[in-house]
């Protein structure tokens, strides 16, 4: 078990493995997925190309968005894309950088699913069994004197043997070979161009694009680590401020409880140590909110960072007037704002 932890620790400490992760799975999971699906060609004219493109299709597209669900940068991709200008600009080589990101892992899961599909041959075959040549296959003497409507229904049972009745004018076996032998050319080849363009992609666009490319990458990891941050001081200051509400209802309550009783001396001197060492944990605690004290001044700071993130210029003095903190007072200064948005 301890492996297995610390293997979930690091994945969880670093994004990056934890995806390539998760795609990995996905793209095992999509092929056992393909070898467990029960295929079923219609064998009918007009069915069989529509359930062919379905199966080819759906599941890629589903297995797409699945990847794009899990990963954690979708929402931190439409936030970055739909906040308030304010007085940080949004860079679009970031945002693309970002999407393509995390459109190159949610498509492994979808390209294994078509390889396979190809490599297998089922599907292809199920959908163009229609376009068999049979007068260079079979017997081709008896097409012309054959209606369309009927050559095309024999035909479209070629995918299924236990309903196949036209081997007196084509061999089932020929036609299954001829079609996935297409179809397993065509695998490889959409293996083969796949693979190509991740090369292209990953080794030859940073060389000539470099210095974009590092500071879209810089600023990408920026935002991915300030809403981090972000997260970890809210819930630092919560849990602070929690502590604090509920120390206060105790001591209340403790207080209430003490004017009652009939023995408040002896009460008083017994709670004096305890009632000591609760202040001092509450003075501790107060200190961490950083002025922030109330439910309005902390709904008015949430108000502020999504509509105006603070530049990114480290020392910069900038007046809070107009974005979002007029009314704060002189009870929330910009430098405890920022001390408390910078903590970690």
């Amino acid at each position: 078990m301890d492996k297995f932890r610390m293997i979930f620790q690091f994945l969880q400490s670093n994004q990056e493995s934890f995806m390539n992760g998760i795609c990995g799975i996905m793209a095992l999971a999509s092929a056992q997925m393909y070898s467990a699906f029960d295929f079923n060609c219609p064998c009918l004219p007009g069915y069989n190309a529509a359930y062919s493109v379905g199966i080819l299709l759906a599941p890629p597209l589903v297995l797409f968005l699945l990847g794009l669900v899990l990963n954690n940068n979708v929402s931190m991709l439409a936030e970055e894309w739909k906040r308030p200008l304010g007085r940080r600009a949004k860079d679009p080589a970031v945002l693309r950088y970002m999407f393509c990101s995390m459109a190159q892992r949610a498509l492994i899961a979808p390209i294994v699913w078509v390889a396979v599909t190809l490599l297998d041959g089922k599907c292809f075959l199920c959908a163009f069994c229609t376009a068999v040549p049979v007068a260079a296959l079979g017997n081709g003497s008896l097409v012309p004197a054959l209606p369309a409507a009927e050559l095309a229904r024999l035909l479209a049972r070629v995918p299924c043997p236990e309903i196949y009745d036209g081997d007196w004018l084509l061999a089932r076996e020929v036609a299954v070979r001829y079609l996935r032998c297409i179809s397993q050319a065509l695998g490889w080849s959409f293996v083969l161009l796949t693979t190509l363009l991740a090369f292209v992609v990953r080794s030859v666009r940073p060389c000539f694009t470099q210095a974009a490319f590092l500071k879209s990458k810089y600023w990408s990891h920026y935002i991915d680590t300030e809403r981090k941050l972000f997260d970890e001081t809210c819930t630092e200051h919560a849990k602070a401020f929690a502590k604090v509400c509920i120390q206060q209802f105790f001591e209340a309550m403790s207080h209430d409880l003490e004017r009652g009783h009939t023995h408040r001396a002896l009460a008083t001197a017994t709670a004096a140590p305890e009632a000591h060492s609760s202040a001092h944990g509450t003075t501790e605690e107060r200190d961490k909110l950083r002025g922030i004290t109330d439910q309005g001044t902390m709904n008015r700071l949430l108000t502020s960072w999504h509509k105006c993130r603070p530049p990114l210029h480290l020392g910069q003095e900038q007046p809070l007037l107009g974005n979002g903190w007029a009314g704060a007072g002189p009870r929330a200064p910009r430098r405890e704002v920022a001390a408390y948005l910078s903590k970690v």
